[in-house]
C-alpha cells in the first residue's frame, strides 16, 4: 500500500506518518529527513539543498529524484511505503505516478492533513525552539506556508478526481489525527 500524507509545514506529515508506517509496517520516506541528515552530514546534496531549505524554498526536483528512487527500490518498500514531503507539486505528482506505475503500483491513498495557520506557525517556531532547527525561522516558515500554497495546494485537484484523496482535520491531539487517518486508510 502506498500512501501520501500531505499538509502544510508544521501540519504533522511527519508524526503521522511515522505512526501509520509503524502501524502497517511499512517504511516511511520522508524527503525532508532525508535532506536535512544529506545537510548535516555535508554531503554534496546537502550542500546545494542547504540554500534552497534555509531561504524557505521548496528543493528542486532533480536534487531529490535519485533519493526516492533509491529508497523505493529498498526491500522494505516492496509491501509499499508512506510519502511524506514529496511530491511537492504537480510535476512531481506525475513523477512518482510513473514511478510507481514502473513497478506496477499506484498510490491508493492521498491524505491530506487541514490546519489553520496561526497553528502552523505556532507548531513549526516552537519545534525550532525544540529541536534548534536552523531552516525554522519566522521568515522561512512565512515563505514556506506561501510556497506550499502555491505549489502544493494544487496536488489536491491533481489528486481529488482520482476519489483517494481524504481530508483529516490535522487540530486534534495527535491519537485523534491517528485515529481519523486509521479510518480513512481502512487499517
Amino acid at each position: 500500500m502506498f500512501i501520501l500524507i500531505l499538509g502544510a509545514p508544521g501540519s504533522g506529515k511527519g508524526t503521522q506518518g511515522k505512526l501509520l508506517a509503524e502501524r502497517l509496517g511499512i517504511p516511511k520516506i520522508a524527503t525532508g529527513d532525508m535532506l536535512r541528515a544529506a545537510v548535516q552530514q555535508g554531503t554534496p546534496l546537502g550542500r546545494q539543498a542547504k540554500s534552497f531549505m534555509n531561504a524557505g524554498n521548496l528543493v528542486p526536483d532533480h536534487l531529490i529524484l535519485d533519493l526516492i528512487k533509491a529508497e523505493l527500490a529498498t526491500p522494505a518498500a516492496r509491501g509499499g511505503a508512506v510519502l511524506d514531503g514529496f511530491p511537492r507539486t504537480a510535476a512531481q505528482a506525475e513523477l512518482v505516478d510513473a514511478l510507481l506505475a514502473e513497478r506496477g503500483e499506484r498510490l491508493n491513498c492521498v491524505v491530506l492533513l487541514d490546519v489553520d495557520e496561526t497553528e502552523l506557525v505556532r507548531r513549526i517556531l516552537e519545534r525550532a525552539r525544540l529541536e534548534g532547527r536552523a531552516d525554522d525561522t519566522e521568515a522561512a516558515v512565512r515563505t514556506r506556508l506561501a510556497v506550499y500554497q502555491r505549489d502544493t495546494a494544487p496536488l489536491v485537484a491533481h489528486y481529488a478526481p482520482r476519489g483517494n484523496l481524504h481530508r483529516v482535520p490535522g487540530m486534534g491531539t495527535i491519537d485523534e489525527v491517528a485515529q481519523d487517518i486509521k479510518r480513512v486508510v481502512g487499517r
